[in-house]
């Protein structure tokens, strides 16, 4: 899949949620000329979207540049729809993604110019950045710099013959606007109504558009962005906007440190794969829920967040399980992102990250860390070994959200059965014939991965270095379970308490867990 373009920085959110009577506004003008997209035009500094609308990041390079070209060789452009409201603000409720282009290319801005830098605080991925340059380089060779155009007014001659000629019309090039009349309940529904229809919005999308006050919603607006951006938890108190973002950009860097490569040549694996995937939004909003749906009292849960002692309560809990997962902190299990949340080729598996969280949800209800220690040497052999099994369950389900459960409950079964039998295979076997999966598994195998290329695709190149890899990886002095570098502890074999000295020869690697939890 095609890198999208950041391009959401260029026009900033607003609550539109104004009651006003909209009588007196100006009267709507029917087009716009490609100056009113420069970043000082009046225009352009009154643009708004809805600060519940999705992130301005679908498209790629290809199609900005294809739709900048359509409106220099003035080709039908779809119009766009606008609404004002009574402070005088225009909102676009549809063309986001249109206008945004077009003020990218106008601006100079693809995700990393002087708009974005300002609007992010000059953090930007390294994958926005390249998306950026990518699609200005494109720009240069299909379009040419929009400066060029200016500069051809006056000096004709320093710019290509194409650009020069094409210059002198440009400023005569309108884009049509069409206008939602009515208060701001109206242009919601309008929004909604547009935005279902044009581009398919999927269930989790949407509800996250909708949740937009709710400790969900803003929890995952904020954790998305690492606390920085719009502040979608603007109507929150002052003391709790603070906490929220200083929480958010934590849990962001334990999501999604350090970045994700491809081909994987480091087993120094982010959990959550990359932080740019066009799957990310739908990815927090999920772990969000799995995290705190069952922590609240359902009817608090889904209702407004009013001063945002629950939205920061909904990120306590977040870090909290990420910090069990794989981090510095004492209570941290160190499980390696390579054994639970990768496949062996490096795709990172969205169903074993959901599937992970509530099987630690799990332990936590049923005290059950210690039961699993007591065999997570061969958990973690079983899961590695036999990770076909798992792909077996998602494909029975379809989708990740309907199959996590499963893949959670056979997890749990393998504890249980290792804890009786210490055995990987007769464990295996247990689990495939039980009443739970054994429809399911009935006939899974192992697939070989069939090629008539001779050059060496990425996850060919990912599979040698994970399986190498894994097998040099240092393990738990204590649990025989494989250490990640992320949440290493260094532990006297013989106890301080006991006598123990602080020396290389009385010092052992363990997980902070099994060094805070199971050694004492």
């Amino acid at each position: 899949m095609a890198q999208t373009v950041n391009l959401d920085a260029l026009i900033p959110r607003e609550d539109f949620d104004n009651k006003e009577d909209t009588n007196g506004i100006p009267r709507n003008v029917s087009t716009l000329s490609i100056t009113d997209l420069k970043y000082d035009s009046f225009f352009f500094a009154n643009l708004r979207k809805p600060d519940f609308q999705r992130e301005t990041n679908e498209w790629d390079s290809d199609k900005i540049v294809s739709l900048v070209e359509s409106f220099i060789d003035q080709q039908l452009i779809p119009a766009i729809i606008l609404w004002r409201n009574a402070n005088s603000s225009t909102f676009v409720i549809d063309g986001s993604h249109r206008l945004s282009a077009l003020a990218a290319w106008v601006n100079d801005d693809y995700g990393d110019g002087k708009i974005s830098k300002e609007f992010y605080d000059g953090r930007i991925p390294d994958e926005e950045i390249a998306s950026a340059e990518k699609t200005r380089n494109l720009i240069k060779k299909k379009v040419g710099l929009f400066s060029d155009y200016e500069l051809a007014i006056h000096h004709p001659e320093k710019v290509k013959e194409e650009i020069a000629a094409k210059a002198k019309f440009l400023g005569a090039i309108p884009l049509q606007l069409q206008w939602v009349d009515g208060n701001a309940e109206r242009a919601e529904q309008s929004f909604f109504k547009i935005n279902q229809q044009a581009v398919s919005i999927n269930k989790t999308e949407l509800k996250l558009l909708k949740s937009r006050r709710k400790p969900s919603g803003v929890a995952t607006r904020a954790i998305m962005r690492s606390g920085i951006g719009h502040k979608y938890w603007s109507f929150l108190a002052i003391e709790k906007q603070v906490e929220i973002q200083m929480i958010a950009k934590e849990i962001h860097s334990l999501l999604f440190e350090p970045k994700l490569t491809n081909p994987i040549k480091t087993l120094d694996l982010p959990l959550a794969g990359k932080s740019t995937s066009t799957q990310t939004q739908s990815l927090i909003l999920d772990f969000v829920n799995i995290v705190n749906s069952d922590k609240f009292v359902k009817e608090k849960y889904e209702a407004n967040d009013v001063d945002g002692e629950m939205t920061v309560q909904c990120l306590k809990n977040c870090r909290k399980i990420l910090y069990r997962i794989n981090s510095s902190n004492p209570s941290s299990l160190g499980l390696h992102p390579a054994i639970y949340l990768y496949s062996i080729n490096g795709r990172f598996k969205t169903t074993s990250f959901y599937a992970l969280l509530h099987f630690i949800n799990f332990l936590e209800k049923s005290k059950g860390f210690d039961k699993f220690i007591e065999c997570r040497e061969l958990s973690e052999e079983l899961i590695r070994d036999y990770d076909y099994l798992i792909q077996a369950i998602v494909r029975n389900k379809r989708e990740s959200m309907k199959a996590y459960p499963f893949v959670a409950d056979f997890y749990v079964m393998a504890v249980g059965s290792l804890l009786e039998t210490k055995d990987v295979k007769e464990t295996v076997e247990q689990i495939k014939s039980s009443d739970k999966f054994s429809g399911i598994l009935k006939d899974a195998s192992l697939e070989k991965e069939e090629t008539l290329s001779s050059t060496f695709s990425r996850s060919v190149k990912s599979a040698t270095f994970i399986k190498e890899a894994l097998k040099n990886t240092p393990k738990c002095a204590i649990c025989g379970g494989l250490l990640h570098k992320c949440s290493i502890s260094i532990d006297h074999i013989n106890r301080k308490v006991d006598g123990g000295l602080g020396n290389s020869d009385n010092a052992q690697l363990t997980h902070p867990y099994c060094n805070s939890t199971i050694k004492n």
